[in-house]
């Protein structure tokens, strides 16, 4: 996939996990780095549960399913410390 496609995703799938666990995105550099990361996380989770996802719009769901568990893993982080 390219960089261009890569940023895209990791933008989209950021803002829409920013919504889904906080209410709100994180701007545009923080979207993209929340949702690149999310995307190495969800492909490591899918692929320990033998998932697998295609295309664009997998790769979304992919990214932000994993972005979800980042900021909930973060989240549960700071409430502890």
């Amino acid at each position: 996939m390219g960089f261009i496609a890569w940023l895209i995703i990791g933008g989209l799938a950021g803002w829409i996990a920013g919504n889904i666990m906080r209410g709100g995105g994180f701007g545009i550099l923080g979207n993209i780095g929340v949702g690149v990361v999310g995307a190495v996380l969800g492909g490591f989770l899918f692929g320990l549960l033998g998932l697998q996802a295609g295309g664009f719009i997998g790769s979304l769901v992919t990214a932000t399913v994993g972005a979800v568990v980042l900021l909930w893993v973060i989240s549960k982080i700071k409430q502890s410390g």
